[in-house]
């Protein structure tokens, strides 16, 4: 039986799939698995018997992935999951921001007491007409589960559309529009578009990359979307570009104590996955990848550990080992079977930066002495008999 706790409340669509084997605990330290959306988990003590965290949703900077991977922790994400409801307000984004629809409907509300408003209505408008984005030009950096289907919709609207992307795969490349200009370098967007939208992860080499060498390189007026990471732009060269011109609109789903002042930005409260079916495929992709976990050993999804699925066992036995990623490690654990004269009917061994995995299917169970021998091979982080 499988102890799980919620940090946060989670779709019932998720809920729905443990099975008798699984039991839900309000007891932090009785948890074999987490499952959690928003909470930090920076400073909480994790228990020992602890193997998984689930994070419903993309985004794992709540969660300390260093110190669940050294106490071998497996923790998982749900990449994917919340693609369409992003990308569909990624397009909302770009239509409010062309149009100035913000702009109206605040408007309205100031004289919506009047009872001559439709009057003034007819008057005022226009002073919040736009532009159609029908022949604009887009340029979408980073054509995954995000951008790539934004690329695919803003050419349904006609739009012209120049994609950026080194280390796009290959499904992704095969289920993008034929007609996407594909470019080698962030700076052809740059400047050619009139619109530019950011589809990216945070890293080191990503963060502040929209800065104000960026910027200069853009076209007048231009309108820059961020659905993607609040640090991806550098908001003291964004207000600097606001005050001069040289950006039209800001549209970003991480508004911040600079970014949500500044006019000409329009600030969304980070709903980009918040929708119902969102919610609803998310929470059911996280209990999937922890009820797999820790019923089968395998890996997917993981934000700290190689991926790593061997199925489901029919074999006699399966051994996994959560490890440093060291010379030798895979000869001491095979040496250590061969003394018990195991035979070894699969085996798969990864790696992931200073981390690494191995699953052992085995042609009869192993003995608890030599599961404790395992333990005890320096660099082993945690030994699992899943069968």
């Amino acid at each position: 039986m499988y102890q799980i706790h919620y940090l946060n409340k989670i779709s019932p669509k998720g809920t729905a799939l443990w099975t008798e084997d699984y039991t839900l605990t309000d007891e932090l330290e009785q948890a074999q698995g987490i499952i959690l959306r928003s909470a930090n988990m920076h400073e909480m003590t994790l228990p020992e018997n602890l193997l998984a965290v689930g994070r419903a949703g993309a985004g794992v900077n709540n969660i300390p992935l260093t110190t669940c991977a050294d106490q071998g922790i497996v923790v998982f994400n749900t990449p994917g999951a919340n693609a369409n409801s992003v990308m569909e307000l990624a397009l909302c984004g770009m239509l409010l921001a062309s149009r100035d629809v913000v702009g109206g409907i605040n408007w309205v509300q100031t004289i919506r007491e009047s009872p001559d408003i439709a009057k003034l209505v007819e008057k005022g408008k226009s002073q919040f007409a736009g532009h159609e984005i029908r022949g604009k030009k887009l340029g979408v950096i980073g054509l995954g589960a995000i951008g790539g289907p934004l690329a695919n919709a803003a050419r349904k609207l006609g739009m012209t559309v120049y994609g950026c992307d080194p280390f796009i795969s290959i499904d992704a490349a095969w289920h993008l529009d034929s007609q996407i200009i594909r470019v080698k370098t962030r700076e052809e967007i740059y400047a050619n578009c009139d619109i530019i939208t950011l589809h990216v992860p945070l890293m080191e080499e990503t963060k502040h990359m929209v800065g104000a060498e960026a910027l200069a390189k853009m076209k007048d007026g231009v309108i820059l979307l961020n659905f993607a990471r609040d640090k991806l732009v550098d908001d003291d060269a964004l207000a600097a570009a606001l005050t001069s011109g040289k950006v039209a609109r800001y549209v970003t789903d991480f508004p911040n104590d600079k970014t949500a002042k500044l006019p000409g930005v329009i600030a969304i409260p980070h709903l980009g996955a918040s929708t119902e079916e969102s919610e609803d495929n998310c929470a059911m992709m996280a209990v999937r990848e922890v009820m797999d976990y820790l019923e089968n050993g395998n890996i997917n999804n993981s934000v700290n550990y190689p991926n790593c699925d061997m199925g489901v066992c029919t074999a006699a036995g399966r051994l996994t080992l959560l490890h440093k990623n060291i010379p030798n490690m895979l000869g001491r654990f095979t040496a250590t079977l061969s003394k018990e004269n195991v035979n070894i009917a699969g085996l798969v061994n990864k790696s992931r930066g200073e981390y690494a995995y191995t699953m052992l299917d085995l042609d009869h169970p192993t003995s608890a002495a030599t599961v404790e021998e395992l333990r005890k091979i320096e660099g082993v982080l945690r030994v699992r008999v899943i069968k």
